[in-house]
C-alpha cells in the first residue's frame, strides 16, 4: 500500500487540474484513470473531438470559401470517413502525449486502472492490461490518501428505447467510431451536443433531422439568439422536429432505422445519434464504503468548497453535475485542491461564466438574457451591432452574425453579452472581463480597438445606447 497526500480518481479536465495544482504545491499525488490516455471526455470523446470535427467539416464543405468567393470548392464528396476523422485523431494523440509527458515531469504517480473505495481513505486499484506506468504492476494494489478527489466524469445516457447493439445507432462517444458517412442521420436531443453534431454532419451534406421534446432551441439562450440560430441551422439544411419525441426505434435492416415519433410521423434513417444527457461515472467506486452521498444519475453531492459528505473527500467536474463543462471542470479541480490543503478558500465558481456553443454558426453568451431581465423586472436597454457593420465582419464574409449587449438603464452597467457568428466563443471573453470588473457602456466607448477586428462591435453596440435618440429599446 502506498500513501499520498492526494489521490485523484479520474484523469479528465478536473482530475488533471487537481493533480497539477497539488504537485505544484509539493504534495505527493497519485492519479488513477481507467485508460492509459489522460484527458477524459474533454480530450478523448467530447470537447476536443467535436470541436475539431467542426473545423474539419467547415474545411471539407467549403462553406467559408462560398461566403468569401461565391465559389463551390467543396471536398466533401471526395472525402472519406478517414479523411474526416484524421485531424481529430492527430490532435487527440498530440494532447494525450503532452499530458503523459507533463504528468511524468511533475512526478505524479499514474495508475491506469479502476478504483473502488475500501474505506474513506483507501482505494483498491484493479490494474488494466493496456499498459503500466512508473514501474507499477498491472495487478491489484491499494492506495491511501490523506485527501481524495473524485473526478470520474460522465458517460452518455442510453435510453432503453434505442437498440445500441445494432449497427449505426450511436451515442456521443461511439459516433467517433463512425465507419461511413450516412446519407440520412437523426439526432435525438437538441441540447448543446446534439445541436453541434447536427451542424457538423449537415455541413458535410448529410440530411439531418434534429428531434427534441422542447418547442425552443436551446432555451437557456437569449430568445433572439435562439431564433436566429434555429433559422441558420434550417438554412444549412437541418430539419428541426420540435415538441416531438421518439416513441419507437426499429433497426429494420443493415442500413435502415425507422423512428416512430409520438405525433405519428415515421422517419427512415441510415443512422441515429442519441444525445439525451449524461450519467455520472460513479457505479464502480463503491462510494458507500467511503460514506459519500450520491443523487440522481449518480451525481456526487458537494458543498460550495467541493467537499462531499465525507470531509476529506472532494469531487469536481461532470461527476457533480451542472455546468459540466471542460472549462468549469478545470477550475473546480483547481479550487478543490486549494480548499483540501487549506491553501486558499475558494468557494464555488467565478460569479460570471461564459457559455460557448460550437454550432454553425457559433453562439456564446454571458449573464442575463432579455427574458431573465423581464422576469426580474429590471429596466434595461439593448445595444446591437451586426458583423456586417465592421470591416472584419465583411472580410470573413459573415453577414448574419451579431453582438447584443444588455445594460441596466439606470447606470448602463453591462448585464449580459450575446454573440452569434463565427469566433463568437472567442469574442465573448471581452464582455466577460468587462462584466467581472463592473463595466458599463462607457467602458467600451472609451477603448480604441484594433482595426479590422470583431472586437470593434462592442464599441458600436455600446454607442447605440449612449446616443439618446437611439436609446429606445427597454423592458417597458
Amino acid at each position: 500500500m502506498k500513501t499520498y497526500d492526494l489521490v485523484v480518481v479520474g484523469g479528465g479536465p478536473a482530475g488533471v487540474s487537481a493533480a497539477r495544482t497539488a504537485a505544484l504545491h509539493h504534495k505527493t499525488v497519485a492519479l488513477v484513470n481507467p485508460d492509459k490516455d489522460l484527458g477524459g471526455a474533454g480530450i478523448n470523446t467530447g470537447t476536443l473531438p467535436s470541436k475539431t470535427l467542426r473545423e474539419t467539416a467547415l474545411a471539407l464543405s467549403g462553406m467559408e470559401a462560398r461566403k468569401l468567393l461565391g465559389l463551390n470548392i467543396t471536398l466533401r464528396h471526395e472525402a472519406t470517413v478517414s479523411d474526416f476523422l484524421r485531424h481529430e485523431q492527430d490532435v487527440k494523440a498530440g494532447l494525450n502525449a503532452t499530458l503523459k509527458q507533463w504528468t511524468e515531469s511533475m512526478k505524479i504517480d499514474f495508475f491506469p486502472g479502476i478504483a473502488a473505495f475500501e474505506n474513506p481513505h483507501q482505494l483498491r486499484i484493479n490494474g488494466k492490461p493496456n499498459g503500466q506506468a512508473d514501474g507499477h504492476t498491472n495487478g491489484e494494489l491499494t492506495l491511501q490518501g490523506e485527501n481524495v478527489l473524485i473526478a470520474t466524469g460522465s458517460s452518455p445516457f442510453r435510453p432503453p428505447i434505442y437498440p445500441f447493439d445494432r449497427p449505426h445507432i450511436y451515442d456521443s462517444d461511439t459516433i467517433l467510431n463512425l465507419d461511413r458517412l450516412p446519407g440520412k442521420l437523426a439526432v435525438i436531443g437538441a441540447g448543446v451536443i446534439g445541436s453541434e453534431y447536427a451542424c457538423i454532419f449537415a455541413a458535410l451534406g448529410v440530411e439531418v433531422h434534429l428531434i427534441d421534446s422542447r418547442d425552443t432551441l436551446l432555451p437557456f439562450l437569449d430568445g433572439e439568439v435562439s431564433r436566429a440560430l434555429a433559422a441558420a441551422m434550417e438554412h444549412n439544411g437541418i430539419v428541426l422536429h420540435r415538441s416531438e419525441r421518439v416513441a419507437q426505434c426499429l433497426a429494420t435492416g443493415q442500413d435502415r432505422i425507422t423512428l416512430k415519433l409520438a405525433s405519428g410521423t415515421e422517419l427512415d434513417m441510415e443512422a441515429v445519434l442519441v444525445a439525451s444527457g449524461r450519467n455520472s461515472n460513479t457505479s464502480q467506486l463503491n462510494l458507500s464504503a467511503a460514506g459519500v452521498a450520491v443523487g440522481e444519475r449518480g451525481l456526487v453531492h458537494v458543498d460550495e468548497y467541493y467537499r462531499t459528505s465525507t470531509p476529506h473527500i472532494y469531487a469536481a467536474g461532470d461527476v457533480i453535475g451542472f455546468p459540466a463543462l471542460a472549462s468549469t471542470s478545470f477550475e473546480q479541480g483547481y479550487r478543490a485542491v486549494l480548499n483540501a490543503f487549506g491553501l486558499e478558500a475558494r468557494a464555488g465558481l467565478p460569479s460570471v461564466l461564459p457559455t460557448g456553443i460550437y454550432t454553425i454558426p457559433e453562439a456564446s453568451m454571458i449573464g442575463e438574457t432579455e427574458e431573465s431581465l423581464k422576469k426580474k423586472g429590471v429596466d434595461y436597454v439593448v445595444g446591437r451591432a451586426p458583423y456586417a457593420n465592421c470591416m472584419r465582419g465583411r472580410i470573413i464574409g459573415d453577414n448574419d452574425g451579431f453582438i447584443k449587449l444588455l445594460f441596466r438603464r439606470s447606470d448602463l452597467k453591462l448585464l449580459g453579452v450575446h454573440v452569434l457568428g463565427e469566433h463568437a466563443t472567442e469574442l465573448v471573453h471581452l464582455g466577460l472581463i468587462a462584466m467581472l470588473s463592473g463595466g458599463t457602456a462607457a467602458t467600451f466607448d472609451n477603448v480604441c480597438f484594433n482595426v479590422p477586428t470583431l472586437s470593434e462591435l462592442y464599441k458600436y453596440a455600446a454607442r447605440q445606447v449612449l446616443l439618446p435618440q437611439q436609446n429606445t429599446v427597454s423592458s417597458r
